[in-house]
């Protein structure tokens, strides 16, 4: 059953819809734990918005054909909502609710398959909605409760003309950013602090046409981020073509709700493992992306590095990483996924991969590949409930030659503001930043360019503090051996000098 009748549109302020979805998730309290609120909320989220675009389009179709139902329930619509699926007709029933959804949400995949185009599978709302049994256990979702919620999300329509995509994803990304704080540390998974990821787009300035990729994509935050950059732009966006993989079913299935609800429709996102089983292959080789950005999972221990050593697509480039630390098996995997002429990334990772003996060899091989532009250190608290230093490593495959045998270190550790227990970049950090990058010059005490002969010297070190001077004085040495110095360094005092103390007793 839809809404066959037009009906005023009441325009949603974003203020109003955040108070909205985020009132979804308050029912939901004191019956989940707050690290499953996605899981409910999200597939909900995503129901109800396809119904009330589906509602949308059939009142248009009908409105244009003076009242024809027939050619109205016939005329095309971007998600296809079978007979008996719609929210509507899940929203009727008083008893075994779940039951319900969950028939109506297996019929919407099954009417949606994905669609090849340029040769690849785009699109499809196969598997989208999650894991379906959550909705039949009525000892975590009783009847009442998904009563409650499905009449809480009726309180509003959310059609095109009511909540416009971009609005629509705003929101959703408000939630996923609530669903992160709320959760604690298990939101590294699924979300990146989302100033880091605006800094990182505009590092890599994506252009129109361009392909991008994120390894490691989560809710599709960085994705979604480099579209966005061109909107805002006002530059054609909608011939981007986005590629994402993501381990975890859930997370990838919030990914492409995601995609959807910011109004993508040219994206293919596949859940497996990106070090074990890349998705993206092409002749029996990676594919190629011009652009890669990815905050991976950082120092797991369990994977599969015995395959890796062997790698079939040769992504071991500079060697095989030690079992308890896979940062640089992503890092090979994302530099052997450029493309050779116009590959750029930008790579979030803990500080310790800078200098952590164990990695030294590839390091060294990494450095003398000339891949690596620039090297940023960024502040405390950026790590979602972490207090570890993050940096971001730029690559590009072809540097000018100006920067050839040589890296940028930019210090941005101060570059950060603290606000409300939250800590982010304001626009200005962004730009000063980004603008070094960009300029490619030295500043005191902020950004220096170093060659590749002074690296080998400090014995392919690339601590942000052996390269940037400080307050006039030579660089710190940084000795330590893991990333728990950094951990140290923010409990106990943040400044350099007893930092260097403490240096000095590892």
């Amino acid at each position: 059953m839809s809404n066959k009748a037009s009906h005023k549109i009441i325009q949603i302020t974003l203020d109003q819809l955040e108070s909205y979805l985020w009132g979804a998730a308050v029912l939901l309290r004191g019956q989940i734990d707050a690290t499953g609120y996605k899981e409910y909320i999200f597939p909900l989220l995503f129901f109800k918005r396809i119904c009330d675009v589906y509602d949308e389009e059939y009142n248009k179709a009908l409105e244009e054909s003076g009242g024809d139902e027939e050619y109205a329930r016939a005329a095309l619509h971007a998600i296809a909502v079978p007979a008996g699926s719609h929210w509507n007709d899940v929203r009727m029933n008083t008893e075994n609710i779940g039951q319900a959804l969950v028939a109506a949400l297996t019929r919407i995949e099954q009417a949606n398959p994905a669609q090849e185009i340029g040769g690849r599978m785009v699109g499809g709302l196969t598997g989208i909605f999650g894991e379906k049994r959550i909705w039949t256990n009525k000892d975590i979702m009783p009847d009442r409760l998904l009563s409650d919620l499905l009449e809480h999300f009726s309180q509003k329509t959310l059609s095109l003309a009511a909540c416009p995509a971009d609005e629509m994803g705003t929101g959703y990304e408000y939630l996923v950013g609530k669903f992160a704080d709320d959760a604690g540390h298990t939101a590294q998974e699924f979300y990146t602090n989302r100033t880091v990821v605006a800094l990182m787009a505009e590092i890599l300035q994506p252009q129109p046409g361009e392909s991008i990729y994120d390894p490691t994509c989560g809710s599709g935050g960085m994705l979604i981020k480099c579209l966005t950059s061109l909107k805002d732009q006002h530059k054609e966006w909608r011939g981007v073509k986005v590629y994402g993989q993501e381990l975890n079913a859930l997370t990838a299935a919030i990914a492409r709700m995601n995609l959807f609800l910011h109004g993508v429709e040219d994206f293919t996102i596949v859940n497996a493992d990106t070090l074990e089983k890349p998705a993206f292959i092409r002749n029996g080789q990676l594919q190629k992306f011009d652009i890669v950005l990815a905050n991976p999972p950082y120092s797991i221990k369990q994977w599969n590095r015995d395959a890796f050593a062997s790698d079939s697509y040769g992504r071991n480039l500079w060697g095989t990483p030690p079992q308890g630390r896979a940062d640089y098996a992503f890092l090979q995997h994302i530099v052997s996924s450029l493309d050779p002429k116009t590959g750029r990334c930008a790579i979030l990772f803990p500080h310790g991969v800078l200098f952590r003996k164990e990695e030294k060899a590839m390091r060294e091989q990494m450095v003398q590949s000339d891949l690596i532009e620039c090297v940023i250190g960024l502040g405390p608290n950026l790590f979602f409930n972490s207090p570890m230093e993050a940096c971001i490593i730029i690559c590009r495959t072809r540097k000018e030659p100006a920067r050839k045998n040589s890296i940028l270190f930019i210090n941005a550790l101060k570059e950060v503001t603290r606000k409300n227990a939250e800590s982010y970049l304001e626009e200005d950090h962004i730009q000063k930043i980004a603008q070094a990058y960009s300029e490619y010059k030295e500043a005191e005490n902020f950004c220096r360019i170093v060659s590749f002969n002074e690296i080998a010297d400090n014995n392919y070190d690339l601590s942000i503090q052996k390269y940037i001077f400080l307050n006039n004085d030579k660089a710190i040495q940084v000795l330590s051996i893991d990333d728990s110095v950094y951990h140290w360094r923010q409990k106990h005092d943040s400044s350099m000098l007893n930092y260097h103390n403490f240096i000095k007793m590892l």
